[in-house]
Parts: C-alpha cells; structure tokens; sequence
C-alpha cells in the first residue's frame, strides 16, 4: 500500500506520544515504527495511488525511481536517529520528541511520494508543524521557543511560493497534478516556478533564508540530525529535482537557481568555517550542500543532486550524533572545550571519517557525489564551475576544522559514549563508507540507470581543480584549527538582525494587531450579542431551553477571556500562522485543556492535521 510509508509513522508517532514509557520501551517502539515505515516503502516499489475528492481536486501519490530513493533513505536515517534519541536525549518529555520525530517523518515521507502540489503542500504543513515543535522541545527555557518561532516565520514566509504556485496551476488548468505544471507556459509557467522555487529554498536553507538553520540548533541533537539529513531541510533540494522536468522550461528558473545556490554555498560556508559552536557549523554546511544540489538541479542534472542528497544524509547524521555525543561528554558545543579524541577514541574515528567525506576526500562517497556536481556546474559554464570549486575547498576546510577541534587527542578524560548512540552512530558511519562504492564505474552507472539519472562528463582540468581546492581547504582547516577565532561572518553576516527586523518582527507585530482586533472587538461583539440573547430569553421557558443562550453566553465570556489570558502569556508571538492561532485559543478555552503552555495547542493542531490528512484519503 502506497500510503503506508506515510500512515504508519505518523500513526505510530501519535500512538507512541499517548501511551509514552521508559527509554528501553519508547526506543523499541520508535525503532520498530521506523523499520515497520523503511519496509512499506521499499515494498512499494513503483506503485501509484489517489484519492478523489472534492471534484476535480484529487490527492495523488507515486513512487518513480527518484522519489524511492528518497523515500528509503528517509526511513532508513529515521531508525538511526529512533536508536540515539530513545539512548542521549533526557528522559523527559521523551515519549513526545519520538512520537514527534515519527509524525515528521510521515509527513517528509507524504512530500517525497506526492504527484500533485495540494498532496504536496498537505506534507508540506505537516513537516513545518512538526519542526516548529520538535525545534521547541525543551518549551520551558526561553531560547528554544524564540527559534522555533523563528524558523516557523521565515519558512511560512518562503511556504507562501508553494501556494501561489497551486493557485495558478488551478486557475491555468483546472488542475493541481504535476502534470498539470508541466502543461503551463508563458507567464503562468514563471509564476508557478518562482513560487516553488522561493518555497524550495526556504525550506533548504538558502539566502535569505539561511539564518534559521542556526536557531534551529536550539533543538535537540536527534532532531538536528534529522532536519538536516533527510526530512525539511533534504525537502527543498528533493522538490526541485523531483519536479525539474516541469520547471525547466520556466524563463529564469535555471539560472535563479543555480545563482541562489552557488551564492549560498559560498557564504554558508564561509559562515560554518568561523563558527565555533559545533552544531552551528554543521548547520552551516547544510545550507551550502543544499546549495550545491540545488545549484546541480539549475544546471540541468536533478539525479545528480538527488544521489548528493543521499550520500550527504549519511554523512551529515553522523556528524550530528558527533557532535551530540561529544558536547555530552564536554559539557558543551563550544569547539574550543572539546578536544576528546582520547576519551572517545570510537566517536573520533567515525568522526573522521564522516567529515573526510564531507571534505569530498577520495574515496569516500562524498568525495565522489561532489565531484558529480562540479561537472554538472562545468557544463553550466565556467563561472559556475569556478564557483563550486571554490564552495568545494571552503568545505574541507570547515570540516577538517570540525574534526580536529572536536576530537584532537588531549588530556583523556573518563567520558564515555553510551551504547545506542555508538550503535546510531556505527549505522550511518557504515552507509558513509559503503556508499563510496559508488567510485566504481559498474555502481554508480547502475545506481544512476535505477534513477533514471545522467551522469555528466567533465574534463580533467576541472577534475584536478577541485582536487587542488580541497588540499587546500584541509591545510586551511588544520591552520584554523590550531589558531581558533570566531568572526562576524559566523553569525551569517548580521543577515540574522536584518531578517528580524524586515521579516519577522513585522510578521509577529501584525499577528499581534490581529489578534487585538479579535479580542477587542470580535469576541466583544459575540460577547454582547450572547448576552443579549440570553436576555431576551429569560421571559421564555426557564428550563432546559434556557440552557442554551446561557451557555452561548458564558462560553463567549470565557473565550474572551480566555483570549486575553493567552496574550498575556505571549501564545499570538509564538503562533504567527493564523490556523495555529485558532487552534490555540480553542485550546486555552475548553475546560480542563486550558493550560496556557502553546506548545499543548501546538500538539493539537499536529494531531488534526494528521486526522485530516486521514479524512482526505479515507473520506468522511
């Protein structure tokens, strides 16, 4: 059944959040659930589903070669991350995170499957709720709600692309199948591929949107590991690549692609070499990967950002659980405390060999991915080549830099890793290593043959380039390592405060002003007219008749009320979006759910998204 990579986790997820446990318990379920989803997918082969609703709108799902891959590497990063969640993150609130973990993974596995953008945008909602809670998982400290919300505006900002682009596609054809896209031109088709674009990039991680990835670092590390690897983030640069065919012909849309991303993957990368906090530096290797994929799918070769994509999901969830395991043991992300390669000797190889692929050093299957991308980038000209060679080199030397400060042999210390996450660890380092297979002639024409990818030629000038780039940029990693500084272009050239200022301030600020309106003057005017109407009423039977114009009026009072509370407490900053908002107040207003904690109202409205996304399937 095609729809049971998405149903069974998110069901799962809710089911697991319910009935919660001890860590052996939720790490069993959570891994059970996380195996039970990567054999539905790899069962479903090519296999294609919809369902018909409302007219001409249909939900659609297909699995392509492409969209398979993904799929099963979704699902296969999700059991990694099940085992280091259920052993490193607190026990607390542990049920919550890896029902969470599950719902997201569901609602990454609906985008990747879907073949028409309101399936799509469904998914879409579902991961962005998802991350606005998991990235606010520990809600009582200050720091991670601020970022969650954060995060949650700049990429609802960018989510608002994916809208247009349904709208015009309906409005041009009747229509929201991918189908439908690719049978757009002129006018509609740029409109259409501007917001997908803007939307992909968002998500991505790419300039302007960047700077949430940092203040997404307030999260856990399993959710790191799996934001960055295979879910959100991987949904930008997958998008792109999965609907390339469609885009392609858009004026514009190859060269705004690949300048937003080369652009990113420059100063990302940039921003990751002078940063100190660990997972910060990650974050920032992130966004010009994604860059580079996204940059190969402008220059006309999507299978090659695709088996990118599949190669950097291994390697980036391991160096998350590093640096999870290493700031447990250190006390801290600072780089510069860390230096554990004596007390974590295990953790200090799989490190190096994570951030060697990373590096793009042969023959490690980074090395190889990003050697594909820089000769689709040299089939896009020069400048775009030169660009990635030079994005290539800032990466060695970012992650040289992340692997000596980490784990440089020092004074040993009694620290040890506990055994989940060293198992976590060991399976995607064990990926790192068996995807450098992909070296070999006979593995990568059969791995891009079942993606139905091109491979490009590339010359040997540009080939020994880029090999150059990357020697340099290990000297240059080893050099910053032994002479550590941080710089203002750590925290992404002060881009932070000028999107707060432009962006999300405004955003909040108007949310606010809705939400004065709403309770000075919508609940006041329901509040008068229930009054009113209970007043009228008293002449009436006074009994079970009169109940109901005393109800209506006392639940007004309340929900004005309520109302007030909530903004007292801060719940319109926290919940920009204006559905989350209603949901909240309904929250805040019914009896014994009245808490006053935002993120129980954010719960509830993940659990009636994936309710819905049951009713859009099943029907009522």
């Amino acid at each position: 059944m095609i729809w049971a990579p998405v149903l069974i986790p998110a069901l799962a997820g809710l089911v697991i959040w319910a009935v919660g446990g001890g860590r052996v318990r939720l790490g069993v379920l959570g891994t059970g659930a996380a195996l039970l989803t990567l054999a539905a997918t790899w069962a479903a082969g090519d296999a294609t589903g919809g369902f018909d609703w409302a007219g001409t709108l249909s939900l659609t799902v297909a699995l392509p070669p492409m969209a398979q891959a993904v799929a099963v590497t979704t699902g296969a990063v999700t059991v990694a991350v099940m085992i280091f969640a259920a052993s490193h993150e607190e026990e607390a609130g542990l049920a919550r995170l890896i029902g969470l973990l599950l719902v997201f993974t569901g609602g990454m596995e609906l985008v990747v499957i879907a073949s028409d953008l309101l399936t799509l945008l469904i998914g879409w909602e579902i991961v962005g709720a998802c991350s606005w809670a998991l990235i606010a998982h520990h809600w009582r400290a200050e720091a991670p709600g601020r970022s969650a919300t954060y995060a949650f505006v700049m990429t609802r900002t960018g989510d608002l692309g994916l809208f247009l682009a349904l709208f015009v596609t309906y409005t041009a054809t009747g229509g929201a199948a991918y189908a439908d896209l690719a049978a757009l031109d002129g006018g509609p088709l740029t409109l259409a591929a501007a917001g997908i674009l803007v939307a992909a990039v968002s998500k991505a991680g790419q300039l302007p949107f960047a700077p949430w990835l940092f203040r997404a670092m307030d999260g856990p590390t399993s959710v790191s590991a799996h934001l960055h690897s295979a879910t959100m983030v991987a949904a930008g640069a997958y998008l792109l690549a999965r609907l390339h065919p469609q885009l392609a012909p858009a004026t514009g849309f190859a060269p705004a692609a690949m300048a937003v991303g080369l652009v990113t993957a420059i100063l990302a990368g940039v921003a990751a070499v002078r940063q100190m906090h660990a997972k910060k530096v990650l974050a920032g290797s992130t966004s010009s990967h994604m860059g580079l994929m996204i940059a190969a799918v402008g220059a006309g070769f999507p299978g090659v950002a695709i088996l990118h994509l599949l190669v950097h999901a291994a390697m980036k969830a391991a160096l998350f659980f590093v640096a999870g395991i290493a700031k447990h043991a250190a006390g801290t992300f600072d780089l510069r405390e860390m230096r554990l390669g004596r007390a974590l000797p295990i953790v200090a190889a799989l490190a190096a060999i994570a951030a060697l692929s990373l590096a793009a050093v042969p023959p490690l299957s980074g090395g190889w991915s990003k050697e594909e991308v820089m000769k689709a980038l040299e089939h896009a000209g020069l400048l775009s080549a030169a660009a990635g060679i030079l994005a290539g080199g800032i990466s060695a030397a970012y992650a040289t830099r992340f692997a000596v400060m980490a784990f440089w042999p020092d004074a040993p210390r009694g620290e040890t890793s506990g055994r989940g996450e060293n198992a976590a660890l060991a399976l995607v380092g064990a990926a790192v290593v068996g995807l450098s297979a992909l070296w070999f002639p006979p593995v990568h024409d059969a791995a891009a043959q079942a993606l139905g990818a091109t491979l490009p030629e590339g010359s040997t000038a540009g080939l020994v380039a880029a090999q150059v780039a990357v020697a340099l940029g290990v000297v240059t990693g080893l050099y910053l390592a032994r002479n550590p500084g941080e710089a203002p272009e750590a925290d992404w050239f002060g881009l932070p405060g000028l999107i707060d200022a432009a962006v999300t301030r405004p955003a909040l600020a108007v949310s606010m002003w809705a939400s004065r309106v709403d309770d000075g003057w919508v609940d006041k005017v329901v509040t008068r007219s229930a009054t009113g109407l209970a007043g009228r009423a008293t002449g009436a039977d006074t009994g079970w008749i009169d109940l109901i114009p005393r109800g209506s009026a006392g639940l007004a009072r309340r929900m004005a009320g309520g109302a007030q509370r909530s903004d007292a407490r801060g719940l319109p900053a926290m919940l920009s979006d204006g559905s989350a908002r209603m949901v909240g107040h309904a929250g805040a207003d019914a009896g014994r759910a009245q808490t006053g904690l935002s993120h129980h109202y954010y719960a509830i409205l993940v659990a009636g998204l994936a309710l819905a996304v049951l009713f859009l399937i099943f029907g009522a």
